[in-house]
């Protein structure tokens, strides 16, 4: 391996440090705005927040998480390395005035259709007020959408600070919104979501005048054109054609899943709920949003910071080395990024999983948010937590096939991984035991079975890309999870009746010591590089042993 080479690879693995840094303050900030609203409680009028800024958030994935970034990141680090950076810069002054356009219209569209569903349906309550927060959100979708790209952009160019700190101005708004109102505004709740939904709006609005100065400081053009074409365009728009339709897909099946939760909630002037003739009760409780999507930030808070800050800095250099046609690095970097992930996802999940009540209890029941809310929320979230390995591992295989330019193959499997979700989670919420766990459950099962449906073909499109190695770093992983396991449950039997903070401030320093000693003991290299201490210099490193 070259000097360049070994250069560019250890400078982006290292760049995951400090994107999860400000992934982890992020993420810190992301619970604190979930703890915030939380204080409002779980109910008819939270569920109709919960909904509404789903969709935003789904044309936020569709369009700068998902497809355009996706499609972008691939193409304008070909140009940048083929043609220079100032064929890069006019490449994205052209793709951000045509997303620009795009999404403005797209939202005046939508809000539309929000003011004609207003005026002609005559909804209930609970539902008018979803659309007057979605209506209020709809700003926050153009400018998080137009921040996303330039955050591409930067990160391409090995700028990962700003944005991966953007998140926190939006965590801290949203948490100053809904605390103020609710200790200040002595209004019904739906005047102080209306607030918070205000306060979304707002804070798109500053963080993309900060990643705005920073592109201009960089030295790329801001003056947006939508002509003349640059020839980079037609082949992202080539890329998300087929990534359009699938993420599409995938981006409403998942709204289509909290609009279920919506609609399946009890309800004593509309108990039951007619399904092919059968006049069934309806398996959910008011409130019940609120309790998934505060599981859904507890699983995601350890992925965010680990794997997906992780899967951000490794993607531009994966591109990087298939531009370029380096298989044996192309297959190193993903070898060595899956064992971290896998590693980081198992320990994350059993410490969730065993940990999940007096983390809940800590972290929500606080205002309005019950006890018995908390301990829903507990038991969802033990239902995410058996799936956490591959949550993380998805996050590499996906960003593999993207540097490929291969976007239809991870996008087939998640369409078909969708059907699959909504099915299991229709039929396992019925399920007594599970009630609202059947969000948690369904989305577990149907990750492990997509993660390994994308290794298997990544395998047939790279090559071996050392399975045996992988395998083998799996099984210390699983065996030091289980040593740590048992220490954290000897220590909440100990503890047993006492405080939360105790028992939370107990087990995971401990856990996660006995952990590392567990995975030291057994000689895992991960270890060494999940900490920086990879000694192997340039001349040492090679691929992987092929299996």
């Amino acid at each position: 391996m070259d000097d360049k080479a070994h250069s560019e690879r250890e400078h982006f693995f290292g760049a995951a440090k400090l994107v999860a840094g400000l992934t982890l303050l992020s993420r810190v900030a992301g619970m604190l705005r979930a703890m915030a609203i939380a204080m409002l409680g779980a109910n008819i009028y939270t569920d109709a927040f919960a909904l509404a800024f789903k969709v935003p958030n789904l044309f936020r994935r569709l369009f700068a998480e998902g497809a355009m970034s996706a499609a972008f990141v691939p193409v304008f680090t070909e140009t940048a390395e083929k043609d220079g950076l100032p064929a890069a810069s006019r490449l994205l002054a052209n793709a951000m005035g045509l997303l620009a356009l795009m999404l403005v219209v797209l939202a005046v569209l939508v809000e539309l259709g929000l003011l004609a569903w207003m005026r002609w349906a005559g909804p209930a309550q609970d539902t008018r007020l979803a659309i007057w927060l979605t209506s209020l959100m709809m700003p926050f979708m153009v400018t998080i959408c137009l921040l996303a790209i330039g955050s591409a952009a930067l990160n391409c160019r090995g700028h990962f600070a700003y944005p991966a700190f953007a998140p926190v101005i939006l965590n801290v708004v949203i948490v100053a919104a809904a605390f103020g109102s609710y200790r200040y505004w002595r209004g019904p709740v739906q005047d102080k979501l209306m607030i918070v939904a205000a306060g979304v709006s707002l804070a798109g609005i500053v963080q993309f005048a900060g990643i705005f100065w920073l592109l201009k400081r960089s030295g790329f053009a801001l003056r947006w054109r939508l002509r003349p074409l640059q020839p980079g365009i037609s082949r992202i728009v080539r890329l998300m054609g087929p990534m359009m339709l699938g993420l599409g897909f995938l981006q409403l099946s998942e709204l289509l899943e909290s609009y279920l939760a919506f609609v399946l909630r009890y309800d004593a002037s509309a108990p039951t709920i007619s399904l092919l003739g059968w006049q069934l009760t309806k398996p959910l409780s008011a409130g019940v949003l609120p309790r998934i999507d505060n599981a859904r930030y507890l699983y995601q808070f350890p992925m965010g910071v680990l794997a997906i800050s992780l899967g951000v800095a490794v993607f531009p250099l994966l591109s990087r080395y298939a531009s370029r046609g380096d298989m044996p690095n192309l297959r190193n970097s993903v070898n060595r990024a899956v064992r971290l992930s896998f590693m980081e996802g198992m320990a994350t999940g059993v410490g969730l999983f065993m940990l999940a009540e007096p983390i809940t209890m800590l972290l929500f029941r606080h205002g309005d948010y019950t006890v018995a809310d908390a301990r829903t929320t507990a038991f969802i979230v033990r239902m995410y937590a058996t799936g956490m390995w591959a949550y993380c591992t998805y996050q590499i295989f996906t960003r593999a096939f993207y540097a490929l330019q291969d976007t239809r193959t991870p996008l087939k499997v998640s369409c078909a991984m969708a059907l699959l979700h909504l099915v299991l989670v229709f039929t396992l919420v019925w399920a007594p035991a599970l009630g609202p766990g059947a969000f948690g459950l369904a989305t577990a099962a149907v990750f492990c079975v997509n993660t390994l449906a994308l290794a298997l073909m990544l395998r047939r499109k790279l090559g071996r890309v050392g399975g045996r190695q992988i395998a083998f770093s799996a099984l210390r992983t699983c065996a030091a999870c289980a040593i740590m396991a048992a220490a954290v449950w000897a220590i909440q039997r100990s503890l047993d009746g006492r405080s939360n903070w105790l028992i939370v401030l107990a087990c995971v320093p401990v856990g996660a010591a006995v952990f590392v000693a567990a995975a030291a003991a057994m000689r895992a290299p991960e270890l060494g590089e999940l900490f920086g201490s990879v000694r192997r210099r340039a001349g040492d490193e090679s691929p992987p042993a092929n299996v």
